[in-house]
């Protein structure tokens, strides 16, 4: 990192510059080789985290993993372990009534010094971290880094639960994410094959998908065809998972401990 180092020590001596400025002495130096292609992209995610808002990478409310106070011990597990995540929101009645946050490892402790008993989660709640759909990144992340609580339940508003971030979602906008075989970079929201199927982004809304390719699904309480596929199998879907909805196939081809990603789709 020491070619980063000099790229801000040069900086700090050149008084107040614009983004572009920056992006622009960035891009020169890489040009010469005096700083890595690994340190050009993460400061450019530095520059971009303090501009961004926190809507615009959350994950959307119907593509939340969820506990529920009400949930049975089996039923908790089951969400914990197939998700893979440490933290979860924990809700109520709806998703709009979120009560709390509760870490996998909390549970883990309570079933340690219980393990054939009941598992009340309401004694192991942490107070959960509102926050509107305009705060920016950096004030999100400094607000993560200060606290102990690196989850954030994004509102809209209405005062509705509108999605939420974590802390990993905030760093990978820094460092980036782990590539994908079947995630290329910037690839289209809707790509036909020669074979008939289809490949398209999770993030699609049903609106459009259904007006590409002239189906009807249904909607509930989910926007986008990811949250179609999440509301079918009521769990994180993993690769490989599979259901069917309006006459067509969704099968999962791409997906992360906190999102499915991409599916194929094809005619039953």
């Amino acid at each position: 990192m020491s070619g980063a180092r000099e790229f801000l020590g040069r900086l700090a001596g050149r008084g107040r510059l614009t983004r572009d400025g920056l992006l622009g002495q960035l891009a020169q130096l890489a040009g010469v080789k005096e700083i890595t292609p690994g340190e050009k992209a993460m400061i450019e995610g530095v520059l971009e985290v303090s501009r961004r808002e926190v809507h615009e990478v959350m994950v959307q409310r119907s593509s939340m993993v969820v506990l529920r106070l009400d949930d049975s011990r089996e039923k908790l597990l089951s969400t914990i372990i197939s998700s893979g995540h440490s933290r979860f929101p924990v809700i109520g009645e709806n998703r709009d009534e979120v009560v709390g946050s509760l870490l996998a490892k909390d549970v883990l402790r309570a079933l340690t010094d219980s393990p054939e008993g009941t598992l009340e989660i309401k004694p192991l709640l942490r107070p959960v971290t509102l926050i509107p759909e305009t705060k920016r990144l950096d004030a999100l992340l400094d607000e993560f880094l200060r606290g102990r609580n690196h989850l954030a339940v994004v509102v809209d508003e209405y005062g509705g639960t509108a999605g939420l971030l974590t802390i990993e979602d905030v760093l990978e906008q820094i460092v980036g994410e782990i590539g994908d075989e079947h995630d290329p970079e910037q690839a289209p929201e809707l790509v036909r094959q020669d074979d008939g199927r289809i490949l398209v982004s999770a993030k699609m809304r049903i609106e459009e998908f259904d007006e590409e390719i002239g189906s009807e699904l249904d909607t509930g309480e989910f926007d986008t065809v990811g949250g179609l596929v999440i509301h079918r199998l009521g769990r994180l879907p993993r690769r490989g998972d599979s259901v069917e909805a309006g006459g067509w196939r969704f099968e999962v081809v791409s997906a992360d401990r906190r999102r499915v990603k991409r599916l194929r789709v094809s005619r039953v």
